[in-house]
């Protein structure tokens, strides 16, 4: 089995990270990955807010916070009111990933690009968790202030984001479905 392969089988969600900062070199081919994902038409319709400031960290958090409380989804108000609730799971880097609202392929586009840096991730041993919740955050125009800081540009949606940091444990798999393929011949 080559090393493509064997990457995408081992990779989990983390949702335990230690406090230490990605390098400077491992952010840089995070975003690499990300910016030479397929995209329908090369449009290539993206924008990525790289977050690693812990008070813009923590703003994020308690905006999150609000919106899920808000949510009317029992697990996600459940969540949100815990102590120790973080969005990130206490990961040091937040990347963001924003599309152009304009481009008909731009959300699946952007899923592309948060997957290939949650695949890069996993091969430099580094820890990643897709967090929808943070696109929640702005939608129908909420949080214009928080948008701004975070420098989306205007007419672009945040599709999701992903949490990176180095893992504090390993995850295990979950099982998977059983009867999720169909193969006509």
């Amino acid at each position: 089995m080559n090393e493509v392969v064997k990457t995408i089988l081992k990779r989990r969600s983390t949702r335990a990270y230690t406090p230490s900062q990605i390098s400077e070199e491992e952010l840089h081919v995070l975003l690499e990955t990300a910016r030479f994902a397929p995209s329908g038409m090369n449009r290539q319709p993206w924008h990525f807010t790289v977050v690693q400031n812990p008070e813009t960290l923590h703003r994020i958090n308690e905006a999150c916070r609000q919106v899920l409380l808000g949510s009317g989804v029992k697990a996600m108000e459940e969540r949100a009111k815990g102590n120790n609730f973080s969005i990130c799971y206490q990961a040091p880097t937040l990347i963001l990933v924003a599309v152009d609202e304009q481009v008909h392929t731009g959300r699946l586009d952007g899923a592309v690009a948060l997957e290939n840096m949650f695949l890069a991730a996993e091969s430099m041993g580094l820890g990643s968790c897709w967090i929808h919740a943070v696109s929640m955050l702005f939608n129908g125009g909420a949080n214009e202030e928080l948008r701004k800081e975070l420098h989306i540009p205007a007419g672009f949606v945040v599709i999701g984001s992903g949490a990176f940091g180095h893992k504090a444990a390993e995850a295990q798999a979950a099982p998977r479905k059983e009867n999720t393929i169909t193969v006509l011949k």
